[in-house]
């Protein structure tokens, strides 16, 4: 660059002026002048890149330097204008604050005593004046003596406020800050304002101290560029001043070498599509004559896409063309201003070949895989046959079928002895396909070389040619002829084998795709392989689970009774995963009162069924000795710790930790009903007026681990046409859905389901909290409360006498008459007799008798204040008393004891109807 970089002399430069025609360049008598012109633009011009880039360094560091130096300075007047205000303001407010400002102000001479501190500030602070003003604008002190007394005419009443006041302004002295201040007594009045100003010229600037640095750092950058500049210029003259004409022709000929030596086609074409270069790969690919350069490419005899292609100039990628037995890879790329192009040439025949069997492998592997991620992905056996065939269509076969054993759809154990199976699966690229379809029958008949090879030695079976294969035929030959004529060519059958046993077996047929062959059996049979697995776990999953639905199904209680104090409607509904240790009972109790409790045992499967029924049985067991709720979890809790305690030490991993459980009781007498729970969510309540709640239940630990901590019971007083809501926590809680969401959305559903049935409660709660199938089984319980019409109630208190039973039998027997059911009146007499007498005599003050009328059933209930529970004997025959329970238990129903806060109640249930009263008399008969 340092030899070419020269300018030529102007008289050489054909963008000059020629030079006169007659005489030599210097003669005429302008030839001075343009000689010193041509020199001046010469000096002007830039000798090399090198100086060109550092013209343009130096114009842009000159550019910084001016823009600092202008930001510089506006930066410093704005901050002088700041600094000037904030002096002016500081030496107003101390003036203004000084102890005896205000006192002079209001004094008789506010100039005298005033003046001359005034005059001191403003020489030690170096301000222009400070002037001190009366409230009315009169001047007290000012630098110049003539101007005080005259009055000011600037606002000054946002000072008289008692906010500082401050205005920039241009004086003679330049540009100005003035700040106000108003002066006040110890009674916060103003006496007097303070004003100061200050120009801005006598804050001291910080350009004269910043300017040399940028101007110095502007040099230094300067230095640097100029340096970097020289190096730049003498490496491009090393780079390229020791290259002569020799050496041009040397890497010349050198690149002209290996371009004819590469083992790829070059060609190189001009803007107009004709041939300028071929190397010697090139014209054996093409079949080019020699002597074809400049010749127009369509003119070389190649095919017309090619040609279409090489002389359009457009650009190309890997483009595959036919030239005779050879397949070439063409790429082409534009170069040069004037629209001409290179393409390169490859002979990709053997890599298409290599290409097409590495395509055909790597599309078995991706099947294999895509099989693995698609097949099993649910745990039923059809599902899983069916996505085999969708895996398998249409990239493996046109058509695929699948049979399985019968034991094997109902998740059995195949036995082997029979071969009968069932077509559960089938999937083609067309749906008219003469195949037997899905659910048809199948039974391999001997000769058949499924039955005969697959069947019996579990490889599997290639039918290269249906056409021609008599013992396949021989199965169905009608329908076998049609296959044949819907074009189906060829089959793979592969036995469906798992942990050693035939399970079904899976065919593949082709009609469109390339018969199959050999290689394709691999392949087929690691598809079946891994089907065969998950189809196997779906058997073994079956089959659990239908052993776990049939035992919840049987533990789960049936129809509830009908019941005086409740109408019930309920739903289970079992997870995704199966069934899980969700549970409800309804359980009737003496006095016409109804125990309702819900459960949950975290988990799924059949131990969490057969714990479910388990804590069904212990509850039903509690509830019959009539525990209030908490002392039933108590109980509850204590036996679910010692069976874990003895699962530990038999080596049982599976425990029942986790139970959850709530209790209700509730009397349609009073309307009372009294619950208690154990880690379980709480109620819902809907009040007659439509009204949704929560009432708050204490909750005590999960059932298993209270460590015998105390429970605590709510008590609500339910109106009649109130519905309570009990549930499982699966309801409200789910995956992306926290608890208090599902509440919401439960209050809105019982919300909208008011006046309906407790059946059709169920049904609006679980439409609009259920939309897909939850991941944890729901148990919902719905209990319309009912009370008892007070007419069918009757209660007396009984004194402590035995002469008063007699009277307590007249007004019982006369209450029965009303009921119209008089003639269980003698039967009632001697009920009530024997349990008022024992509860005077054994027991204590308060005593009380309440008959109850309810349905078919009068229950006669006896309290008093002791605790003590009375037992059933046998009495001897030479004994005189002790008959009198055995007489209450032979002519109830049943009876019972209940334990309240103050004593307990002697309850005994009898049936109405025809039969009672005879049933009495075989019984005295019987003792005659």
């Amino acid at each position: 660059m340092g030899k070419l970089g020269r300018n030529v002399p102007a008289s050489r430069r054909r963008d000059r002026v020629p030079p006169p025609k007659a005489g030599p360049p210097e003669a005429g008598p302008d030839a001075p002048h343009r000689s010193a012109a041509r020199r001046l633009l010469s000096s002007l011009r830039p000798r090399s890149v090198a100086t060109e880039v550092f013209l343009l360094q130096l114009a842009v560091v000159l550019l910084l330097i001016a823009t600092a130096v202008v930001a510089l300075v506006i930066q410093d007047r704005n901050r002088a204008i700041q600094e000037a205000g904030d002096r002016s303001l500081v030496a107003a407010e101390s003036f203004a604050n000084a102890p005896g400002t205000a006192t002079a102000m209001k004094s008789d001479d506010p100039t005298a005593a005033l003046q001359p501190h005034a005059e001191a500030l403003r020489v030690k602070t170096g301000v222009d004046y400070v002037v001190a003003l009366s409230p009315y604008g009169f001047r007290w002190t000012h630098p110049d003596p003539d101007q005080i007394g005259k009055h000011v005419s600037t606002s000054y009443g946002e000072a008289l406020e008692g906010e500082p006041h401050q205005t920039t302004f241009d004086s003679s002295l330049g540009k100005a800050v003035d700040s106000t201040v108003a002066v006040f007594d110890a009674q916060g009045t103003a006496v007097g304002l303070v004003t100061v100003g200050v120009t801005v010229d006598k804050v001291t600037s910080v350009v004269e101290h910043q300017l040399p640095v940028i101007l110095a750092a502007g040099g230094v950058a300067l230095l640097l560029a100029a340096g970097g500049s020289a190096l730049v210029s003498g490496r491009l003259r090393r780079q390229t001043g020791g290259l002569g004409p020799v050496e041009m022709t040397r890497m010349y000929e050198h690149h002209d070498a290996v371009l004819h030596a590469v083992r790829e086609g070059v060609i190189i074409l001009d803007g107009d599509g004709r041939l300028l270069l071929a190397n010697d790969e090139a014209r054996r690919l093409l079949a080019l004559p020699p002597e074809v350069e400049g010749t127009a490419v369509t003119g070389l005899g190649l095919s017309p896409a090619l040609a279409g292609l090489l002389g359009s100039g457009r650009a190309a990628t890997d483009k595959v063309f036919l030239a005779g037995d050879t397949l070439l890879a063409v790429n082409v790329r534009p170069v040069g201003p004037k629209g001409g192009s290179v393409a390169t040439l490859r002979d990709t025949t053997e890599l298409r070949a290599l290409a097409g069997r590495a395509d055909l492998a790597g599309g078995r592997l991706r099947l294999i895989y895509e099989a693995s991620t698609r097949i099993g992905t649910t745990l039923d056996v059809k599902r899983t046959a069916e996505e085999l065939t969708e895996v398998a269509v249409p990239r493996f076969a046109d058509f695929a079928t699948i049979e399985l054993l019968d034991p094997v759809l109902h998740g059995g154990e195949p036995t082997g002895t029979s071969m009968e199976m069932c077509r559960v699966a089938a999937a083609g690229i067309r749906d008219d396909a003469p195949l037997d379809p899905v659910g048809a029958r199948m039974h391999y008949v001997p000769g058949n070389p499924v039955a005969l090879l697959g069947l019996t030695t579990g490889r599997p079976v290639l039918v290269e040619h249906l056409a021609t294969a008599d013992a396949w035929r021989a199965q169905d030959p009608e329908r076998t002829q049609r296959v044949v004529e819907y074009g189906i060519h060829s089959m793979i059958s592969v036995p469906l084998q798992a942990r050693g046993q035939l399970l079904g077996v899976v065919e593949f047929w082709r009609s469109e795709q390339d018969p199959f062959e050999s290689d394709d059996l691999s392949p087929a049979e690691e598809l079946v392989a891994r089907a065969a697995v998950c189809i196997d776990n779906a058997r073994r999953y079956t089959r659990e689970h239908i052993t776990a639905v049939t035992l919840q199904r049987s533990l789960l209680p049936g129809v509830f009774p009908e019941l005086s104090a409740l109408e019930v409607g309920h739903r289970y509904l079992p997870a995704q995963a199966g069934v899980g240790g969700d549970w409800y009972d309804v359980i009737p109790l003496p006095g016409a009162r109804v125990a309702l409790v819900v459960g949950d045992v975290v988990g799924h499967g059949l131990h969490a069924a057969a714990t479910m029924g388990r804590l069904r049985t212990a509850v039903h067991n509690f509830a019959a000795l009539d525990l209030p709720p908490d002392e039933l979890l108590a109980h509850l809790d204590e036996l679910i710790t010692r069976i874990d305690r003895d699962a530990t030490v038999e080596g049982n991993t599976e425990s029942i930790t986790g139970a959850t459980c709530l209790y209700a009781v509730y009397d349609p007498v009073s309307g009372r009903c009294v619950l208690a729970r154990a880690g379980h969510p709480g109620p819902a309540l809907i009040s007659p007026d439509g009204s949704v709640t929560f009432p708050d239940v204490p909750v005590s630990p999960p059932l298993g681990v209270g460590a015998g901590l105390p429970v605590e019971t709510a008590e609500l007083q339910l109106a009649a046409d109130s519905r309570l809501v009990l549930y499982t926590d699966g309801l409200v809680e789910a995956r992306g859905r926290d608890i208090d969401t599902g509440l919401g959305m439960l209050r809105e559903a019982l919300a909208r389901a008011d006046g309906a049935t407790p059946d059709d409660t169920c049904r609006t709660v679980l439409d609009a909290m259920l939309r897909t199938r939850s991941s944890d089984d729901v148990a919902l319980l719905v209990a319309r409360t009912r009370l008892l019409d007070p007419e069918q109630v009757g209660e007396w208190e009984v004194p402590p006498d035995p002469a008063a039973v007699s009277r307590i039998r007249t007004e019982a027997t006369r209450k029965l008459e009303a009921w119209g059911i008089g003639e269980a009146a003698f039967t009632t007499e001697l009920i009530l007799s024997e349990l008022v007498t024992n509860a005077i005599r054994y027991g204590a003050s308060p005593i009380s008798l309440r008959l109850l009328r309810d349905r078919d059933s009068l229950i006669c209930e006896v309290g008093d204040g002791t605790s003590t529970s009375p037992h059933l004997r046998r009495a001897a025959f030479t004994d005189e008393g002790g008959r009198g329970l055995f007489l209450v238990a032979q002519m109830s129903r049943r009876w019972g004891t209940r334990y309240t806060d103050r004593g307990k109640i002697i309850w005994a249930e009898q049936a109405l109807g025809t039969g009672a009263a005879g049933d009495l008399s075989g019984l005295l008969m019987a003792d005659l």
